[in-house]
């Protein structure tokens, strides 16, 4: 008996479902996958004894009160498998419904019964199941199924009858009307997030505004961003990212270098936010206006891009929130705001938020209102700064009432933290998060770190964009490796993630020097003064960007990243891995030496069955940065890579295919 106050469910349902997958956090999350993609979905269904299961896939976009159905395969050992395809942006809802199935039952039996006798009464019993489904069915459908049930009784001859039950046709018409009444339905409604596909590929491009001027001395504006268009998309990038564009603030202004206090006409941080100019929906009046705003956002849609802006939720001391808002902020006992700290570091020219305000839902409100404002100027892309630092609560509200109203917007949380916060960020909304590539460079740092991402659990929700540098990270391995770790780093990025960015004109400039032995901070950082760079310099990597990434639109395989492989090498200064697209059966292997200084040599061991390789047939690579042609042969081939020259391969591989006249050729 059941104890007072608890509702038992109909004790006939006996199908129990199980392990759903893709499941986050027990469906508390929402799975992330692009539009087009064929959402596939697996569970364990069973039930006591023998009877058959019929088990279905439902899934609906979010808002629709009916659920479509899918039919789910039995994989063995009572695991099923259905998909669907979730074809537009959005979100969607999806579970697993499963019941005894009798008229299934029952034909599964029938087939293995022998005797006249024995067929002729279960045959009887099929002709009742069947007239239950021809109640259940309409129009000719309900005729024909009440017609075989009349031939079930009426047929004697054993074969005749075997073959009358046995019947495909009229099997799978009775199929399509079965009796649900005692079906189990998984009580979750598993939620999928559906991205548009730069959401999965896309190579960022990061640029400071106030250096952008071809003019010694002059601050940069959004006009002069404009001009620098054509030669960012010549490099291929997809995404132009700029820092805080806002005002800056004046108070305890930051001077070159980190300068505790800035000297006259030092323009301070792009992340001090906010002066009597405006906050964080007003431009930096140096910049230009919101109509040149408008001009560089389609402009850079003629060229290809999209335009990515920086919100840093954080203020300069004389941000028009500090003094319309004094609640927003934590006042010390000395009656002054307490400043941002991270000690030994101090920034004195910015105050956090204070997210336990009495007013915090105000607070939400106003932040929320940034990300609609510059949504409204045509902005679809934001890069989030320190997210971490804000409450996880925030967030999954923000981001969720902002795809809302702008299905099409893509997030990427700039959290280099720890790694369940992370995670946290990305499960909660954040479409792409940065990563630890900047400091993973050993081979085994590197095959461990991206076998995680690409085949962990966090494949589900977690996007990696891959940096290998930001302004507030400069490597050691760039300070001390020359040309050669900059080139390294860059196909790392490029062909380990479908997402990666560089932060330029540094970048491909091989700016190294750091502002102190031991850091990771630039010398004379863009963070707090303008710099002019010489964008014809003879040593820039600009071509070398532009052919990577022309491999990189040229190649599906490059486009995602969860057919990445590692294969094995004989030297552990040399990395393999391959990415593979099945649609297109477009293969990429790429080897690097990851040591810039010396030439490095050994034999690839390529796994040819998980390539789909024919071990009998030789097949050619195509290095698509030299445009050097290499056949190999067989799993074991030697590879010798020279950092001065070309410290690595990205190959393309075509397969010899064999005509009916012996003529052989590459595909």
């Amino acid at each position: 008996m059941a104890k007072p106050g608890i509702q038992l469910n109909d004790g006939r349902m006996r199908a129990v479902i199980e392990r759903v997958t893709p499941s986050v956090d027990g469906g508390r999350f929402a799975a992330k996958r692009i539009a087009g993609d064929e959402v596939v979905v697996e569970a364990d269904c069973f039930t006591d004894g023998h009877d058959t299961l019929a088990c279905l896939l439902l899934w609906r976009r979010e808002g629709e009160t009916s659920w479509n159905e899918t039919p789910m395969a039995p994989l063995g050992n009572d695991r099923w498998r259905g998909g669907f395809v979730a074809a537009t942006v959005g979100r969607y809802q999806y579970t697993v419904t499963a019941w005894v199935d009798h008229f299934l039952s029952w034909r599964h039996d029938f087939a293995r019964r022998l005797e006249a006798e024995d067929l002729r009464v279960a045959a009887l019993v099929g002709a009742g199941l069947v007239e239950d489904a021809a109640q259940r069915a309409k129009g000719a459908a309900r005729t024909r199924l009440k017609g075989w049930a009349s031939d079930l009784r009426a047929v004697s001859e054993a074969q005749a009858l075997k073959a009358l039950g046995l019947d495909e046709e009229l099997a799978a018409l009775a199929a399509r009307y079965p009796d649900r009444r005692l079906a189990s339905t998984c009580p979750v409604e598993h939620p999928l997030t559906v991205d548009r596909e730069r959401a999965r590929f896309s190579s960022w491009y990061e640029l400071f505004p106030r250096s952008a001027s071809s003019e010694p001395g002059r601050h940069g504006t959004l006009r002069d961003c404009e001009a620098r268009l054509p030669a960012i998309a010549k490099m291929g990038f997809d995404v132009l990212y700029l820092p805080p564009i806002h005002p800056i603030g004046r108070v305890n202004r930051k001077g070159a270098n980190n300068a505790v206090a800035a000297q006259p006409g030092e323009p301070g941080s792009p992340w001090a936010i906010g002066s009597a100019e405006g906050g964080h929906k007003a431009l930096h009046p140096e910049l230009g206006t919101i109509e040149d705003f408008r001009r560089l956002v389609a402009a850079a849609r003629t060229h290809g891009m999209e335009l990515a802006l920086d919100i840093a939720f954080q203020c300069a001391p004389d941000h028009p929130y500090v003094t319309e808002h004094p609640k927003w902020f934590r006042w010390r006992p000395d009656g002054t705001v307490q400043y941002a700290e991270n000690p030994p570091k101090k920034y004195q020219d910015i105050f956090p938020f204070e997210f336990e305000s009495e007013d915090w839902s105000g607070l939400w409100q106003e932040l929320a209102g940034v990300f609609r404002f510059w949504a409204g100027e045509g902005v679809r892309i934001f890069r989030v700064d320190n997210p971490h630092t804000k409450p996880f609560a925030f967030w999954e509200w923000a981001i969720g009432e902002l795809k809302r109203e702008y299905p099409d917007a893509i997030f990427l949380a700039e959290a280099f933290t720890r790694p369940r916060v992370m995670h946290r960020l990305a499960k909660l909304g954040f479409t792409q998060s940065y990563t630890y590539f900047a400091w993973r460079n050993s081979k085994h740092e590197l095959i461990e770190y991206f076998t995680e991402l690409t085949q962990g659990p966090g494949r589900e929700y977690f996007r990696p964009n891959v940096w290998p540098n930001t302004p507030d990270i400069l490597t050691e391995y760039l300070q001390f490796g020359g040309r050669p770790a900059f080139i390294v780093r860059l196909i790392l990025a490029a062909t380990l993630g479908a997402n990666y960015g560089i932060y330029g004109p540094a970048f491909e400039l091989l700016e190294a020097e750091p502002r102190d032995p031991g850091s990771e901070e630039y010398r004379d950082s863009e963070k707090y003064q303008i710099r002019q760079w010489d964008l014809q310099a003879q040593h820039s990597l600009a071509e070398l960007i532009a052919r990577v990434n022309l491999a990189r639109r040229d190649n599906p395989a490059l486009q995602s990243d969860d057919s990445l492989l590692f294969f094995p090498v004989d030297n552990d200064s040399l990395l393999c891995y391959a990415k593979s697209d099945i649609a297109t059966e477009n293969l990429v292997v790429t080897v690097v030496n990851l040591d810039p200084h010396h030439v490095q040599s050994g034999w690839v061991e390529l796994d040819l069955d998980a390539l789909g390789i024919d071990a009998h047939l030789p097949y050619q690579m195509h290095d698509l940065l030299s445009g050097a042609r290499f056949l190999w042969n067989g799993a074991r081939n030697f590879v010798q890579l020279d950092p001065q020259r070309a410290p690595a391969h990205v190959f393309a591989l075509r397969r010899k295919v064999r005509t009916e006249r012996n003529f052989d050729y590459f595909l």
